[in-house]
């Protein structure tokens, strides 16, 4: 009987032990999964980007860039609260193998699977491209080339290479495009919104005053250069319009300008009027080869909107305010002229 009681209490005391030790296992396995998640909270879930005064961050990532650039380029921002939790989540999600290029966000907040997984599938913000006062398609590919990843060099040549395209083709405004649009692709997009703005009004409006899209962008170039005022680029269309229908020579002194190529003259000189050139206006009839800036959208409308009247000259004020006054005839012209010369003179502007 003594030892059957000593037997129970034995197996007693084992199943205690065993049950302690299965509950401290237990308690092993919950810790280690507790510190699992723990730790993926820490290198997935939780906030990692924390940028100055709470302000987005661009991060810019060139074509053919690898894992290792834009690591260094993230952690250059020093906007990552840590470092080793960006590097062992883009290494396990396979980022490190396909890097996109483009412009991306960093918000403040923006986690570190966020982060991830918006540069490894390629989630890029787009830009707002702006041109506008732009003379030559060279000037043109600089200030585009500040705005997306393709070069100047490579814009220009895209250009020249292109028979359909010249500088009536771009028409200045804001466009969205990603940031590392090459140049093949800004020049198509350019071609696509062309044919977008000339629409079907206002092709029958250069249709009905008997000039194509592209003369009225030469034209409408000309009144760019002649006034800043857009209340008054109508009217000053109005006298192009009149002086081509009666195939008179334009007279147009920008285009003696263009044809110099110093646009630092302020005053255009008889001499200017003898300079052979297809774009001299006092020497050859019509309008010039090609437009003599990349017109803008308020020229180009103001000559498909021309004003109608009898007047066939213009002279800018002699109040040098930027307008100008409007004539009928050459005896009023000459006399407005010559008040805006003793304007100049007064002014000491000779050249």
């Amino acid at each position: 009987m003594s030892s059957y009681r000593t037997s129970y209490k034995d197996r007693r005391k084992q199943d205690r032990i065993r049950r302690r030790n299965l509950l401290l296992i237990f308690l092993v396995v919950i810790g280690i999964v507790v510190a699992f998640f723990a730790r993926n909270y820490l290198y997935i879930s939780k906030p990692i980007v924390k940028t100055a005064d709470g302000k987005d961050i661009s991060l810019y990532i060139p074509t053919n860039s690898d894992y290792k650039y834009v690591r260094n380029e993230i952690y250059s921002l020093n906007v990552l609260k840590s470092k080793k939790a960006f590097d062992w989540l883009a290494k396990k999600s396979h980022y490190d193998e396909k890097v996109h290029a483009g412009r991306y966000i960093l918000t403040d907040g923006m986690t570190n699977q966020q982060l991830v997984n918006m540069l490894r599938m390629g989630y890029q913000a787009p830009v707002k491209v702006v041109f506008n006062n732009m003379r030559t398609v060279e000037q043109l590919a600089g200030r585009i080339s500040e705005q997306i990843e393709a070069d100047s060099t490579s814009i220009i040549e895209e250009i020249l290479n292109n028979e359909e395209v010249d500088a009536t083709t771009f028409i200045p405004n804001t466009y969205e495009f990603y940031w590392n649009t090459d140049a093949e692709d800004f020049v198509a997009k350019m071609i696509v919104e062309h044919d977008r703005f000339w629409n079907e009004t206002r092709l029958n409006k250069a249709k009905s005053l008997k000039l194509t899209p592209r003369q009225v962008s030469i034209l409408a170039s000309i009144v760019d250069k002649e006034t800043r005022k857009v209340s008054e680029m109508p009217r000053i269309a109005g006298v192009y319009i009149n002086r081509l229908n009666k195939r008179w020579p334009l007279q147009a002194d920008p285009t003696l300008v263009f044809a110099i190529g110093d646009y630092n003259i302020r005053r255009v000189l008889d001499v200017h009027k003898k300079i052979d050139s297809p774009y001299n206006t006092y020497k050859y009839p019509g309008l010039p080869p090609g437009p003599i800036c990349i017109p803008s959208i308020a020229a180009i409308d103001a000559v498909l909107d021309a004003e109608k009247h009898n007047y066939f000259y213009f002279c800018a004020k002699d109040d040098l305010s930027g307008y100008h006054v409007f004539a009928s005839n050459i005896n009023e012209h000459n006399r407005n002229a010559e008040r805006y010369r003793k304007a100049l003179n007064k002014n000491k502007i000779y050249k």
